[in-house]
């Protein structure tokens, strides 16, 4: 599971990443500005996101949450120092999993946490199970170029990794697309393969 971290302040987000880490092992990548989140959520895609609400930036953290849900597909909590309840109405109307107030300490970011992972969690295995179909009809191979697409590696990079020629890599691409129904763009199996890497792993 992929959790960024949307944090002005480097010290807290910094926290946050330690305990998610320790508590989970997730994968996890840290936002300070929402021009960093906008470069990281697109490539990185993420199954949550811990939002701040107060980002001194262009805009507050509910505004860019309703811009990034326009977007992408992901889970919500919303971290933050307030508390009142015109905000907290602000906030639920983006129908995020929680919202913990700040100070944060190890126990109530647990507590603010565990309930959505467990729910995320069970719906993945779902998902896993749906998917295996479409898994099993890959190759070995197959799989093991979509998760270096995942990695970011290029086809010539793929090449080497798995003793192929590029033409072959290439060959392949174009088969995983026809498996997966997937139109053949430049981005395509990119999309995919980080939006279902833990489908690959469980291949």
């Amino acid at each position: 599971m992929r959790i960024l971290i949307i944090e002005d302040e480097v010290i807290i987000a910094r926290f946050i990443e330690k305990q998610l880490q320790n508590s989970y092992g997730f994968e996890t990548a840290i936002a300070l500005s929402i021009d960093e989140v906008e470069l990281l959520v697109p490539t990185f895609q993420p199954h949550l996101i811990l939002c701040d609400i107060e980002l001194n930036d262009r805009m507050n953290g509910i505004a860019l949450m309703h811009q990034l849900k326009k977007r992408h597909n992901f889970e919500l909590i919303f971290i933050t120092s307030y508390q009142s309840m015109q905000m907290i109405n602000r906030a639920f109307e983006l129908e995020p999993a929680n919202y913990i107030i700040k100070p944060l300490d190890e126990g109530r970011l647990y507590a603010g946490i565990l309930p959505t992972v467990k729910q995320m969690q069970e719906k993945l295995s779902l998902r896993i199970e749906e998917a295996n179909p479409i898994i099993k009809h890959l190759s070995t191979n197959e799989v093991a170029i979509l998760k270096l697409i995942a990695n970011r590696k290029t086809t010539k990079e793929i090449a080497s990794l798995l003793h192929l020629s590029p033409y072959t890599v290439k060959n392949y691409r174009h088969k995983i697309c026809r498996k997966l129904n997937l139109e053949e763009e430049n981005n395509a199996l990119l999309s995919w393969s980080l939006k279902n890497y833990h489908l690959l792993s469980e291949g």
